[in-house]
């Protein structure tokens, strides 16, 4: 059949399938506070998505389907890491304050990838300076963006 015989849906009538959020490859660890943080966004989805469909709006339920598929993908791989009380070394879960060449002192609990804010104080774990505090201890340097940074102190949390 020719294209010139078939109706393209027009704006009103047609939304494209939203391609799906990515999912990480990393180990999927996160803290009581991130496996909480999930939990509600699951539940905000799904909320989207009824009131979405509720008032037949396509864009806005192909938006709400697409968080629900990651965030229930999110929620089923989610490992609660349990936190332990040894500060000997950075693990995941602790708080950690760090000394930037720069002069700036700061202080960065590890966390999971979705509940990492780092301008909250939450570091992503696989970030890269996530990544080299691991498994560090008190009085090692670790790079830092452009320079490194000391670690003053490490903090366990209670979960």
């Amino acid at each position: 059949m020719s294209r010139a015989f078939v109706k393209e849906p027009d704006g009103a009538d047609f939304v494209d399938e939203l391609p799906d959020r990515p999912i990480s490859p990393h180990q999927n660890l996160v803290t009581g506070r991130g496996l909480a943080l999930l939990d509600a966004a699951l539940v905000q989805s799904r909320a989207a998505l009824a009131e979405a469909q509720q008032r037949g709006d396509r864009p806005a339920i192909a938006a709400a389907a697409r968080d629900l598929r990651y965030f229930a993908a999110r929620r089923a791989s989610a490992e609660l890491a349990r936190q332990s009380p040894d500060v000997a070394t950075v693990r995941f879960g602790q708080i950690v304050t760090i000394a930037r060449n720069d002069g700036r002192t700061q202080k960065f609990r590890l966390v999971g990838e979705d509940e990492a804010d780092p301008a909250a104080g939450r570091l992503s774990y696989v970030s890269p300076l996530g990544r080299a505090l691991i498994g560090k201890r008190v009085g090692d340097t670790v790079p830092a963006g452009q320079g490194e940074a000391e670690i003053l102190a490490i903090e366990a949390v209670a979960d």
